[in-house]
């Protein structure tokens, strides 16, 4: 699963040829969530709260980037990493 981000602990990856509806995982300590890229709810897993809303902040940022990235995967094309929050 290519890693697109990290950022304060966070790992934000997807996974080529991925089920439906667009996503990305966001896994911080040892935690897992399932993000919407679309309307950015949580699909499955969890995190703590703080991470969380870094996720959903950063994700606020890069949707653009995440729907090019969701359709780049689906083609199995390379992915673009993608800006860490700061």
């Amino acid at each position: 699963m290519p890693e697109v981000s990290r950022f304060f602990g966070i790992v934000v990856k997807m996974f080529y040829n991925d089920h439906e509806p667009p996503h990305f995982h966001a896994l911080y300590s040892g935690q897992m969530a399932l993000i919407s890229i679309r309307d950015l709810k949580v699909l499955g897993g969890s995190l703590p709260p703080r991470a969380l809303g870094l996720v959903i902040e950063w994700a606020v940022l890069h949707q653009e980037a995440l729907m090019e990235n969701w359709e780049r995967a689906r083609r199995k094309e390379p992915l673009v990493r993608i800006p860490p929050l700061e």
